[in-house]
């Protein structure tokens, strides 16, 4: 089966990162993150952020997502997401471990993001003894069904998290994604917004395997280090996942390849929302497409070479995610395929 459209996880490193993983390779450096690599991307991030930021790296979504979680939620507390999150359906009760047995309370939606109001009416329990104690709210962007959180709806989310004293965190796996859809600032889509701390993914944007933890208030670290180390993300050459994320947010290219991606699932979707029996399950906002296939639509798509994927979401739609290396010719061969069925 061809993985082509089933994930951004499928694709090559892009040549930027490739680039400054080679260069690195030269010569000797300074172990568990004292190198220069590492020292430069935290002040090159302090310059995006906008603000002096900490920052910590993993390999993972998964590692970088449950490390952030232990270091807001303690093992009495409560992590408000929705149900379709990554850390609630993605990552094998990851949460959970890292953080000593926090509880996630899944959310529903229409939407795939959690409504400011409907967390306003379930945050319940702090204080009392027999439950789980609110802790964290967490909110993915771009979310899992591709949509995105506007600003407003970020500061209405925050306001009620830190009213009744819990922090935010944001699942930034496509983080570049949302910033070009919403054009703005990280600053303005993070703290300026709220958010406390985000796990910036690079992995599905072009990188080899990267991510980082970010600390948008350094006084909240408090004993990550130590988490960190415990959980075997200090890395020894912590040099190799400095380097690709220097280069990733250097010129602009997390932009470009979010921005190529972005207009790659736009042709996508408008091609497959052409045809009469094929219905988008959520508005096309970032780099994922999701619709309503037609049980004979999957089966002669995968009997084609290609490789449907419905287990995502709800088991009802199916999702096509384009990356930054997305070639226009391969959209345009995928809908002539659909299109040969109807001829």
């Amino acid at each position: 089966m061809n993985p082509l459209f089933a994930s951004d996880n499928v694709t090559s490193a892009c040549p930027e990162v490739m680039d400054a993983l080679i260069e690195a390779n030269s010569g000797i450096a300074s172990a568990y993150g004292d190198d220069e690599w590492s020292s430069i991307l935290k002040t090159k991030l302090s310059e995006v952020f906008e603000t002096e930021v900490e920052v910590y790296l993993a390999v993972t979504g998964t590692a970088s997502n449950a490390l952030a979680l232990s270091a807001l939620a303690p093992v009495f507390g409560k992590i408000y997401c929705h149900e379709l999150s990554h850390i609630n359906t993605d990552e094998c009760g990851a949460p959970e471990l890292f953080t000593g047995g926090a509880k996630l309370n899944p959310m529903k939606s229409v939407n795939g993001r959690i409504q400011a109001d409907e967390l306003a009416g379930i945050v319940r329990g702090s204080g009392n003894v027999h439950v789980t104690q609110p802790s964290v709210v967490s909110i993915t962007q771009s979310c899992e069904t591709g949509t995105l959180y506007q600003l407003e709806e970020i500061r209405k989310i925050s306001k009620i998290a830190h009213d009744n004293k819990m922090s935010v965190h944001m699942d930034g796996a496509r983080f570049a994604n949302a910033l070009v859809s919403l054009d703005v600032s990280p600053a303005e889509m993070t703290w300026k917004s709220g958010v406390d701390v985000v796990t910036l993914g690079g992995t599905k944007n072009g990188c080899l395997a990267a991510e980082a933890i970010i600390f948008l208030k350094p006084e909240m670290v408090g004993n990550f280090p130590f988490l960190h180390k415990r959980s075997g993300q200090l890395l020894s050459k912590m040099r190799f996942i400095s380097s690709q994320l220097n280069a990733y947010v250097s010129d602009d290219v997390w932009i470009r390849n979010a921005r190529h991606a972005n207009s790659m699932a736009k042709i996508l979707s408008e091609g497959l929302n052409h045809f009469s029996n094929i219905e988008l399950a959520y508005p096309t906002e970032s780099n994922e497409v999701f619709v309503y296939l037609p049980r004979d639509v999957i089966d002669y798509l995968n009997n084609s070479g290609y490789d449907i994927n419905e287990e995502e979401l709800d088991g009802k739609a199916v999702r096509f995610v384009t990356a930054w290396n997305t070639d226009l010719k391969d959209i345009e061969n995928l809908l002539d395929k659909l299109a040969q069925k109807y001829s």
